[in-house]
């Protein structure tokens, strides 16, 4: 029996711990199975009863009769191990562990969670959870849960399944979509997915016939690469994956050592991978309920050169301005009709005006609203519609809602905002299969999120790197970090130009670099040198020189006195148009990521930056210098000299190439600044940190 049939369609399921007493939570799942439709066999498992809520009762697993596909155990921690070997037993191929007192309790519990799983693989058991709240199968009524929100009469049947790192989110969906009428095939909590994961899942239901969408709750992601895969599956199959991931706050970037660590933290490079993988994040939880029907069956749009924008038609002026500002803060721009358009709609006695948002308000019916979306549907100048529906929507659906239910559906998306609370138009529309929002931000963020989609970007699959290739192995018998010569040596072995340098040591400091120079104490101990006093600029000769050296040491000394001290950096003086920070960084739960922004002491402060997983490619690069405002400096921006962007492209996919490097052992690496000059871009500052035991 396939993997997913044994979860989601199960012919037999074993309730290991059901309890008799209605009230209590672990007899929830045999009241939530028949009460919803469930018609293969029940076998709850409990030693001190022969019969629970109508069905025959065993004492274990061992001494229930017939095959069982699914197990749900719910018993104490200490006893699950038990229950798993009676699993194996009996040749039980799934179990949903909902227990807790596991990885989610501390160390001692995480310890318990590896024994398990790692039982589990000695006896070819497979485990969702453990601390799962369990899954529901809408189509055949398998409710393995103990959610309480099981309780309603009537689970809404739909085309959406749901993937939750969390468990309660389950419930939350299930009852916030049934009041809009919107329905789910799946869904499923993954608990601590210790074995079984999201990426496992989402594989699942790329087979399955009742799933057109798959919606994604996460926390985090636990394993990067087989939930790319799987997503890359997916779009071939043409389900579309949205995504609500918790995590925008900056906890955890203090401890970032460069300000690439600062600026691209784990947030930053998860959007960052889910857009390479081709899954749409929403900002809303909102937005994740109701945003299926706008993307079932749809394809991300092609990219266009261009600001996306949307068509506005309304009844209610101050609702779609609701929407349009919002939609202008996320960088959609409103289509203002054109002459031929106007002229068109005034042939039908409908008076359009020259402005963002068609209002409709006092010249409204059915046939003229109907006659307006269907030529902004047909209109070459948008990307999509939106329709506003005001007061009507509540009481009078025939002068615009139900106009809207007999557009047939576009190769263009409309979505509906309805202005007042109006549940009976929602429910319309869903059985319809039209988009509607509740609120004008979720409506912004699912058009937002629609037009930002993208198809899945392989990472490129270029033969690996070895470290010892760019510095030499003598160079990582430290660990830690590389001092900054060590560091240049890396990029320029890279590809990425560099600026001049010589290493200057004690007693003489004597060094071949032509004046003026800066002379930056050299450390590998020392990440942020102006911080120490341990860099001077603009020394025009010997003379400054040999003056300025003493003093830097001496601050050095003072401020970082552990710090071992190498020699004296020595560089030239180089000047350009612009300075850009590069950098990368391998995150903790995406992996390798790249990034691209305005360079300098300044870079944290003004946070314009542009992020991507790594490795990228030339094309990939000029997308990134293109996403940061700053950078129109070098784009001549009002007449300004152009810098090299060519050569930035060149620099940014080489620095990239760290994702390459056999065993990744590089976490992260940065040149601030990178000086980007009429011709060519010079490497000026030079950071790289290694894992403590560098793979050589």
């Amino acid at each position: 029996m396939k993997l997913a049939d044994a979860l989601f369609a199960p012919r037999a399921v074993a309730l290991i711990g059901a309890s008799a007493d209605p009230g209590k939570n672990t007899a929830r799942p045999q009241r939530f199975m028949r009460k919803h439709g469930y018609d293969g066999r029940i076998v709850p498992i409990n030693p001190a009863r022969t019969e629970v809520l109508g069905e025959r009762a065993y004492p274990s697993l061992l001494e229930a009769p017939g095959d069982i596909d699914h197990a749900f155990i719910m018993v104490p921690a200490a006893q699950v191990g038990a229950a798993l070997e009676q699993c194996a037993a009996r040749g039980v191929p799934v179990a949903t562990v909902y227990s807790d007192g596991f990885a989610e309790m501390g160390p001692e519990g995480a310890q318990r969670e590896r024994l398990l799983v790692a039982r589990a693989r000695e006896l070819g058991v497979r485990l969702l959870g453990p601390n799962s709240i369990g899954l529901v199968n809408v189509a055949n009524g398998a409710a393995l849960t103990v959610n309480a929100v099981l309780e309603m009469d009537a689970l809404p049947r739909g085309g959406a399944s749901v993937v939750s790192q969390s468990g309660t989110i389950i419930g939350t969906l299930l009852s916030r979509g049934a009041a809009r009428g919107l329905g789910f095939a799946k869904l499923v909590s993954v608990g601590n997915e210790a074995d079984i994961g999201v990426g496992e899942l989402v594989d699942m239901l790329v087979a399955d016939d009742d799933t057109r969408v798959i919606l994604l709750f996460l926390e985090t992601i636990r394993d990067a690469g087989a939930l790319a895969r799987a997503a890359a599956r997916a779009h071939a199959a043409g389900k579309p994956i949205v995504a609500y991931k918790l995590g925008r706050s900056a906890l955890g970037q203090a401890l970032a050592h460069s300000h690439t660590g600062a600026l691209a933290g784990s947030d930053a490079a998860v959007d960052a991978y889910l857009r390479r993988a081709g899954i749409m994040r929403v900002e809303m939880l909102e937005t994740l309920i109701e945003i299926a029907p706008l993307v079932a069956g749809r394809k991300p749009p092609a990219a266009l050169g261009r600001p996306p924008r949307v068509a506005v038609v309304t009844t209610t002026g101050g609702g779609a301005a609701s929407v349009v500002d919002r939609l202008g803060t996320l960088g959609i721009e409103t289509l203002t009709p054109d002459p031929a358009f106007i002229a068109a709609m005034k042939a039908q006695g409908i008076p359009v005006k020259s402005a963002p948002i068609i209002d409709l308000t006092l010249a409204a019916t059915a046939d003229k609203y109907r006659a307006v979306l269907e030529a902004l549907l047909a209109h070459p100048d948008c990307d999509a519609v939106l329709a506003v529906v005001g007061s009507s929507a509540q009481f009078h659906p025939e002068l615009a809602v139900k106009p809207i239910v007999g557009i047939a559906k576009s190769a263009k998306p409309l979505a509906v905002f309805l202005a007042p609370h109006a549940e009976a138009s929602l429910k319309l529309l869903a059985q319809a299969g039209v988009p509607a929002f509740r609120t004008p931000e979720a409506c912004a963020d699912a058009l937002s999120t629609y037009l930002g989609w993208r198809a899945p970007r392989p990472c490129d699959a270029s033969a690996a790197i070895a470290l010892s290739d760019l510095i030499p192995a003598g160079a990582l018998a430290n660990g830690g970090a590389l001092d900054e010569a060590q560091a240049l040596t890396l990029f320029a072995a890279l590809g990425v130009p560099t600026v001049a340098w010589s290493i200057a040591q004690a007693p003489t400091y004597s060094h071949a670099i032509a004046y003026p120079v800066a002379a930056k104490v050299l450390s590998c101990d020392i990440a942020h040198k102006t911080e120490v006093g341990g860099v001077t600029l603009n020394l025009g000769d010997g003379r400054a020189f040999d003056a300025s050296v003493p003093t830097v040491l001496a601050a050095v000394h003072r401020a970082a006195p552990e710090a071992r001290i190498e020699g004296v950096l020595v560089q030239s003086m180089a000047h350009g148009l612009a300075e850009v920070i590069v950098g990368y960084r391998h995150d903790a739960l995406v992996g390798p990521v790249v990034m691209v922004g305005m360079g300098g002491r300044l870079a944290e402060i003004y946070k314009d930056i542009s992020l991507r997983c790594a490795p990228v490619d030339e094309a990939q690069a000029l997308e990134m210098i293109a996403a940061v405002k700053g950078l129109a400096l070098i784009r001549g921006y009002r007449g300004l000299p152009r810098g090299d962007t060519a050569a930035l492209v060149r620099a940014i996919a080489a620095l990239s190439r760290l994702a390459l490097v056999e065993g990744q052992p590089v976490l992260e690496a940065e040149i601030n600044p990178l000086l980007v000059r009429a011709e060519g871009v010079l490497a000026l500052d030079a950071l790289v940190l290694l894992r403590l035991a560098p793979q050589q």
